[in-house]
């Protein structure tokens, strides 16, 4: 019966090759979402190594982080780009999931982020959650969750406002945008922790801003970011 089931295996993907979620590649035997290459080539920041990073420095003066952190660098066009798309529009969340467990190995020494009491996916708002069926930034937090061994809080952050999309705003409208969006459902599970707020890609920090005002107003939080990628 096993034998059959590899047969089955084998033929399957003869005819229905699975692919590099970044380059569309075959994927060989052993290879899961991404082909080697490309886990080892994407254009990585290792922002983990410099605590001064860009990422960081968008938001001094805005608001009080211990570390902010980007795994990939995003360009259009570019593989990462295509991974983003990959989770959000078609639906493979294991590319969240991944992505998450390679952040979370190169944050798990890190002093600041080995510390995270929780970790919490940026919301989308209800109507928004219900097309798609997921939230592709919670998808990342469960990757993140298994190598920093914090839990994923995935409903206590909501957006209590469906915005207008964010791509083609000044960075100032983006920050109007988002004032008065989100809502914390339970303080008090909060008070004092360490908070990872993660989201899929960073720009302008508009929307990561927004809910750090928010999460900053419990008595006690330290607030860390992390996303899967940086967009300049």
């Amino acid at each position: 019966m096993k034998l059959l089931k590899t047969y089955l295996s084998d033929f399957f993907a003869l005819i229905f090759p699975e692919v590099c979620a970044a380059c569309d590649g075959t994927l060989l035997s052993g290879e899961q979402i991404l082909c080697t290459d490309c886990r080892y080539n994407l254009p990585y920041t290792n922002f983990h190594l410099q605590p001064d990073n860009i990422v960081a420095r968008q938001f001094w003066g805005k608001i009080n982080i211990k570390g902010a952190y980007a795994l990939f660098y995003f360009t259009k066009g570019g593989k990462v780009q295509q991974m983003v798309h990959r989770l959000k529009y078609d639906g493979i969340q294991k590319v969240g999931v991944l992505t998450g467990t390679i952040a979370g190995e190169q944050l798990s020494n890190n002093n600041i982020f080995k510390t995270v009491d929780y970790i919490i996916p940026v919301p989308l708002h209800k109507s928004k959650l219900r097309k798609r069926g997921f939230n592709q930034s919670t998808c990342f937090a469960n990757g993140l969750s298994v190598k920093l061994n914090a839990p994923v809080e995935e409903h206590n952050l909501i957006r209590t406002v469906a915005t207008e999309t964010q791509t083609k705003k000044s960075r100032f409208s983006r920050f109007r945008n988002m004032q008065q969006v989100f809502a914390v459902a339970d303080p008090d599970k909060l008070q004092g922790k360490h908070i990872l707020l993660v989201d899929d890609i960073v720009t302008t920090g508009s929307t990561l801003e927004a809910c750090g005002v928010e999460l900053l107003k419990i008595p006690g939080v330290k607030l860390s970011i992390v996303t899967i990628a940086y967009a300049e």
